[in-house]
């Protein structure tokens, strides 16, 4: 089956993602998706979850932290500014602090653990997740194309729900236990106790937000994770270690993608010997990717004659993969 036939068949996927190690060709092939796709008429936004993106290189237009930019008819591209996030949340934190509470200004010691958590190394990904939230839940385009970051990062990333979900859960039950503090506290100062617990309700809020965002990166029917490979054997271990993993998290493989394949023709002309050394190589590690993959293995893009960046490139690529 090819890329054009799993689309074609699977009308439902709407949320696609291409993975793989680092500079193999993800967001070459996600620009290359999203382009076809808008072609074919369907409203399509393509992001980029890498803070290392490269989507503005891509398209050759500034598009980092812009929010939804215009590429073309039915075609958007996004790159998500995490420190933006970041200042973003803590200024809503701090809001919500002074309104909760009535402060006039927020308490040094608070103002200092919100700076101590944003330093957190984690603290990019988590903001990056939650503006996939915001993206996500929205449903405002027909196809979300993700361009997701290294296969490290992704993993992390994918796992992020269930680290979210359970540290809500810890916080929920620290929460009603300082509930029953605040409780007698209200009773000795002899205040009106409040109707409802706006911090629980806030988690709750929080918690249903990234369960409906965990509940579609899971979704056979919805959502279509495709492999980026190349015909190495390093890449080709490391890749078949990550499918694995992701198996694991329930994220639906729908196939291989073999990118950076030099064109066979080469073969039978005269060529250096470093590259019929690199052909005799690469012919050897395709022959091990089908063998193990088989029908997974839904294209084999060739090595392009130069970087694939502007439309016309993005098109040409388009071409060759869903042709």
């Amino acid at each position: 089956m090819s890329l054009r036939e799993i689309f074609e068949q699977n009308p439902n996927r709407r949320y696609i993602m291409f993975g793989g190690k680092g500079g193999l060709g993800k967001t070459t092939f996600s620009a290359a998706t999203a382009f076809w796709l808008a072609q074919q008429g369907h409203k399509v936004l393509v992001f980029s979850v890498d803070p290392q993106a490269s989507l503005t290189d891509i398209f050759q237009k500034d598009i980092f932290g812009k929010g939804a930019v215009p590429i073309m008819q039915n075609l958007w591209a996004q790159e998500i500014d995490a420190d933006k996030h970041i200042k973003d949340y803590q200024n809503e934190i701090r809001k919500k602090i002074l309104d909760m509470y009535g402060f006039d200004a927020v308490p040094e010691e608070i103002e200092d653990y919100i700076q101590a958590a944003s330093a957190e190394p984690a603290m990019e990904e988590s903001a990056i997740f939650d503006a996939v939230v915001d993206i996500v839940v929205k449903g405002d385009y027909d196809y979300y194309i993700y361009d997701l970051v290294p296969l490290g990062h992704a993993l992390y990333y994918l796992s992020m729900a269930k680290v979210y979900d359970e540290w809500i859960n810890k916080i929920t039950k620290l929460r009603e236990e300082m509930r029953e503090y605040e409780t007698m506290v209200s009773r000795i100062k002899r205040e009106k106790e409040t109707d409802e617990d706006q911090i629980l309700t806030e988690l709750q809020y929080i918690k249903g937000r990234i369960n409906a965002s965990s509940s579609i990166l899971t979704d056979k029917e919805k959502t279509a994770f495709f492999f980026v490979v190349v015909p190495e054997e390093m890449i080709i271990l490391d890749t078949m270690k990550a499918a694995e993993l992701f198996q694991k998290f329930d994220v639906p493989t729908a196939g291989y993608v073999v990118n950076r394949v030099l064109p066979p023709e080469l073969r039978t002309q005269a060529v250096p010997a470093y590259l019929k050394n690199r052909l005799a190589m690469q012919s050897k590690y395709i022959d091990q990717i089908n063998n193990s993959l088989g029908k997974q293995v839904l294209a084999q893009v060739p090595e392009m004659e130069r970087d694939v960046t502007g439309l016309a490139m993005i098109e040409k690529l388009a071409n060759i993969m869903y042709g």
